[in-house]
């Protein structure tokens, strides 16, 4: 979470620039959008039982287009509050948020970065999304969309990723992969006891995506891999491709690659080559 250093840092003419940014809201239209759901963003305005607020976090992501979604997610019962952030990237920011089901994940995608640029590459050759505008926020809304149906056929498939519940615009809300306390950690950030083990999952899960789901993550790392009571959870699933996109077997091969790479760190030797043939070739795990 942000610290009071955080604030003091802040440029001050940077935060005037800002409230210009967002003179919108005082309009009488979006005024009485904004106050519909202010108190549901209790914990992005720094409010409520979540200590946190970061203003750059509101400015980054909370534009019009994005308010007016959560406008009508809210306005449906969908989602009650947005609690606090709990994964930032260049792409999106993913948030706690509560609904009368409980807690759930919205990962909000930014619509005016231009980072979305270099993410063209995983929808061209895609033949799901041919022929689709290529202007910037429709670029993002098609990559909402895109992670939604992969996370739907890789939860179809038996695999552990978090169920897509909706979409709308640049948000997309998902089951929350934690408990009441906190989100699950990254592989990343914990030593696991049978690398080997955990190693052979990993690898199992890579062959259901490539054989049983017809597609390739194409982001497949410690990264992107959450602990979750004693199993490894798939996120991030918006760049994953079929397997006829004209870069799959390359976007395969990396994601062996950095498996073999984060076993071979944690002292359990795997050979891409042979792992590969195994992915590509060798029978698939039954995860039902």
């Amino acid at each position: 979470m942000p610290s009071d250093e955080d604030w003091e840092d802040l440029d001050p003419d940077k935060m005037m620039r800002s409230e210009r940014k967002h003179e919108w809201i005082s309009e009488p239209k979006y005024k009485r959008m904004f106050d519909d759901i202010e108190d549901a963003l209790q914990g992005v305005m720094g409010r409520g039982k979540f200590e946190w607020v970061d203003r750059r976090v509101f400015d980054q992501v909370f534009d019009r287009s994005t308010l007016l979604a959560l406008h009508k997610l809210m306005e449906q019962g969908e989602i009650e509050t947005i609690d606090y952030p709990i994964a930032r990237g260049k792409e999106a920011h993913v948030f706690r948020a509560t609904s009368a089901s409980g807690p759930m994940a919205v990962k909000i995608f930014h619509t005016t970065n231009a980072v979305f640029k270099g993410l063209a590459k995983y929808i061209d050759g895609d033949p799901r999304f041919s022929g689709l505008s290529r202007r910037h926020r429709e670029l993002v809304n098609i990559w909402v969309r895109k992670e939604f149906r992969n996370l739907k056929r890789m939860r179809k498939s038996g695999l552990r990723v978090p169920e897509p519940l909706f979409n709308l615009k640049n948000v997309l809300v998902m089951e929350f992969i934690g408990d009441e306390e906190a989100p699950s950690p990254r592989l990343k950030d914990i030593e696991v006891e049978n690398p080997s083990e955990v190693f052979e999952d990993l690898l199992g899960i890579v062959a259901v995506i490539w054989q049983t789901c017809d597609l390739v993550h194409a982001d497949f790392s410690e990264y992107n891999i959450l602990w979750r009571k004693g199993v490894p959870w798939v996120i991030d699933a918006g760049q994953a491709v079929t397997t006829r996109h004209p870069s799959a077997k390359e976007f395969l091969v990396r994601d062996v690659t950095r498996l073999t790479e984060w076993a071979g760190r944690k002292g359990h030797e795997a050979q891409v080559a042979e792992s590969l043939v195994r992915v590509l070739d060798g029978p698939v795990p039954d995860l039902y």
